[in-house]
């Protein structure tokens, strides 16, 4: 317990991780020498545009990817061995609490129902079934979904749908969530809800870490900014200071053009 309470919730080292180029022999640098440490109960935004290594990232400390080189460590302990392979009692406990919202949320649908599909979690951990039920209810309530859990997910619209997912992951009992460009295909009302949603997120003392190029839409409840360009984290800290080193060429806009403050970037 002591060893968890004083380590970051993730701490990377010199991740690497390299694919095939079109040529024999060529290998494109997806990320380089990423290092940073993610702290338990705030809410980091990544920004980059595409292509910057964003979304790998977070799959490689997901467990979904495993790096060519460096280290990642969840809650002090290593998440991969030295041949890129998980470490399955780091990779369980990950599972456990960690829960990934993508940026097509069609793609995590599985289930016939609304129910059905917020389920599915707490179903592949193992819990029974009165404890299945009883947590997709509440996940259901808490994102505002209970009326529609017995709609097809399909007929949801997008917001609802990234709703649906979040009460997937909450099922599921995860204290960690990661939102891959959460308001991508949105339109202002699923925006807002999204925005609602991760505010309540980290009101309640979860994790959330957000990959979006959007900053005017979230920035106003980022503790932190981190600009990723070519693989390499080239910007982090407090978002007004990250703001006030921005390079042009790393494709991030400074969202304050259009609003006075920090505190101003939101939809909401």
């Amino acid at each position: 317990m002591g060893v968890e309470a004083s380590v970051p919730l993730f701490s990377i080292r010199a991740l690497s991780k390299s694919f095939p180029g079109a040529t024999p022999g060529e290998r494109i640098h997806a990320l380089c020498g990423v290092s940073l440490d993610i702290d338990e109960g705030r809410c980091p935004v990544i920004a980059g545009s595409n292509g910057s290594g964003k979304t790998l990232l977070m799959k490689i400390i997901s467990g979904l990817v495993e790096p060519d080189g460096g280290e990642v460590e969840f809650r002090g302990r290593p998440l991969f061995r030295s041949g890129g392979a998980t470490v399955r009692t780091t990779e369980r406990k990950l599972r456990g609490e960690l829960g990934l919202v993508f940026q097509d949320a069609d793609a995590q649908i599985v289930g016939e129902t609304v129910a059905e599909d917020a389920a599915f979690g707490p179903e592949n951990l193992g819990f029974s079934k009165a404890e299945i039920a009883a947590r997709t209810d509440s996940a259901l309530e808490a994102l505002g979904l209970a009326h529609k859990r017995d709609f097809s997910p399909r007929r949801l619209s997008g917001g609802e749908k990234r709703r649906l997912a979040v009460a997937g992951v909450l099922a599921s009992g995860c204290r960690v969530v990661v939102m891959d460009e959460p308001f991508a295909n949105l339109d202002w009302p699923g925006v807002t809800c999204t925005l609602r949603m991760i505010r309540d997120l980290k009101e309640s003392g979860r994790t959330v870490i957000v990959l979006t190029h959007e900053l005017e839409k979230i920035l106003a409840l980022a503790d932190r900014l981190v600009v990723l360009h070519e693989g390499q984290i080239r910007a982090d800290g407090l978002p007004g200071a990250v703001l006030d080193e921005l390079d042009p060429a790393w494709g991030v806009r400074d969202p304050r053009r259009r609003c006075d403050s920090v505190g101003d970037c939101s939809w909401l």
